[in-house]
């Protein structure tokens, strides 16, 4: 089999089994470093919580992008 027609194939399982897919090949992968993965969860928390509880304001994708263009054109 391909890989385009593996993609093909996963991209029209229910979402439930591509996750099951994703997380199976991700687990698949090199070991992470539990340190580095670890500090990780903790960045993705912190900055969770921020929103959370009003500390910063989020913007939606779409800006966030045009701004980053326009900081880099």
């Amino acid at each position: 089999m391909s890989i385009d027609q593996l993609m093909t194939e996963a991209l029209a399982l229910p979402d439930n089994l591509k996750i099951q897919l994703v997380e199976e090949l991700l687990a698949s992968l090199e070991a992470v470093d539990e340190a580095i993965q670890a500090e990780w969860i903790a960045e993705a928390q912190r900055r969770r919580d921020e929103i959370l509880n009003g500390t910063v304001q989020s913007i939606p994708g779409d800006e966030a992008l045009a701004r980053a263009r326009s900081l880099l054109g």
